[in-house]
């Protein structure tokens, strides 16, 4: 069994492909899905879905490139992740590669999500572009390693990665690393340890090979594991069995879930 520990199933294109995309889950042996939330208004649509399916689980949280959306506070996120399907804070970060002048408020939101993890208990889903300086500075300043989570898609360099490490964090890849110009990003890839990797997709985002360029969807993660098999010298069986374990570990609401 895989798990794709990142997708919007809320997004247009697969809200309404709801049940296919859940049979295509099924046809591809993928036995769970993190739904996962970017903005606080859209927080009962992402909510809703988890709902109706026990593969589902889901998260709370405001992605930095959302900048029209009501501004979340530790008691409402800490209040929203209180519920039985909500696995996670996040998805969290910073990301500078669109924003541009003053980026003070993306620090703030990212502060906000890393205090309420700790105080929720919960893991942190962490969004990181052309910003990761700054990330793992606040990280530490706000003790992430006391919440735990993942650096989901991944796209840095080892340095960065062997950072994250040792705050505690896995490191999730996406269908990036079978992109054909993504040769640094899979010398990543193959060097972080067994107990610290995730896949994902990033649905609708990020397609791998040979659907890039398509709508993505959790079924597709098996490319994605594919690729890390052949990078690793593993079997994709071997893999699946790993990233599994290690969802479960991290994301350990997530087990009681998918076991009812």
């Amino acid at each position: 069994m895989l798990v794709d520990s990142h997708c919007h199933l809320d997004f247009p294109e697969l809200a309404g492909r709801f049940d296919e995309v859940l049979a295509a889950m099924s046809a591809h042996e993928v036995g769970h899905a993190l739904c996962v939330c970017v903005a606080l208004d859209g927080f009962d649509r992402v909510l809703e879905l988890a709902l109706r399916d026990e593969r589902l689980s889901a998260s709370v949280g405001v992605h930095p490139d959302q900048r029209e959306t009501p501004e979340p506070d530790v008691a409402t996120l800490v209040r929203l992740a209180a519920h039985p399907k909500v696995v996670a804070i996040g998805e969290t970060g910073l990301d500078y590669y669109r924003t541009t002048g003053d980026t003070e408020w993306q620090r703030e939101r990212f502060r906000v999500h890393i205090r309420a993890a700790r105080q929720a208990g919960k893991p942190l889903i962490i969004h990181t572009r052309a910003a990761s300086a700054d990330t793992l500075r606040l990280m530490r300043e706000e003790g992430a390693e006391a919440a735990g989570g993942v650096m989901h898609c991944f796209t840095e360099d080892w340095e960065t990665a062997r950072a994250a490490l040792d705050l505690g964090f896995y490191l999730s890849f996406s269908g990036i690393v079978t992109f054909r110009n993504a040769a640094p990003l899979r010398e990543v890839a193959a060097r972080v340890p067994d107990d610290r990797l995730l896949v994902e997709t990033d649905a609708p985002f990020l397609a791998p090979v040979p659907h890039r360029g398509k709508t993505n969807e959790p079924a597709f993660v098996r490319f994605v594991a594919a690729s890390l098999a052949e990078l690793r010298q593993q079997s994709i069986d071997r893999i699946a069995q790993t990233t599994t374990e290690n969802f479960f570990n991290l994301f350990s609401h997530a087990r009681h879930i998918h076991d009812m």
